[in-house]
């Protein structure tokens, strides 16, 4: 897995990258009630926003961390936004992109650098 400044986790499953919030950032938000998620089939570019999550504090975007195209989201997030509480680095993934330029992951943090980063 691969980490963003933005607290993204990136998780390469056969050339097509998952993307979901760490821990970390589902606690600082706390509550998840609101998750509204991007076409699948659409053309983002790096840092564009595609996600879009209220919580009972905060909303947020969640920026592309790739150049690509959005292959599928996880639906289940819009009835269920809580899940993100509940499971942010395992089933409440938001979306999967096809990476236009895959060598972007090697700019993200391992989870060691990570880890130190939230300290």
């Amino acid at each position: 897995m691969k980490f963003t400044e933005e607290h993204e986790w990136l998780r390469d499953e056969d050339g097509v990258i998952v993307v979901g919030i760490t821990q970390h950032a589902a606690e600082q938000l706390g509550d998840i009630v609101f998750v509204e998620l991007p076409e699948p089939g659409t053309e983002v570019s790096k840092d564009d926003e595609v996600v879009v999550i209220e919580s009972v504090k905060a909303a947020s975007d969640i920026l592309a961390p790739l150049d690509g195209e959005i292959t599928e989201v996880n639906e289940a997030l819009t009835d269920e936004p809580g899940k993100v509480n509940e499971d942010p680095m395992g089933d409440a993934w938001f979306f999967k992109i096809k990476a236009a330029e895959p060598s972007q992951m090697d700019d993200y943090m391992d989870e060691p650098a990570y880890q130190e980063f939230v300290g």
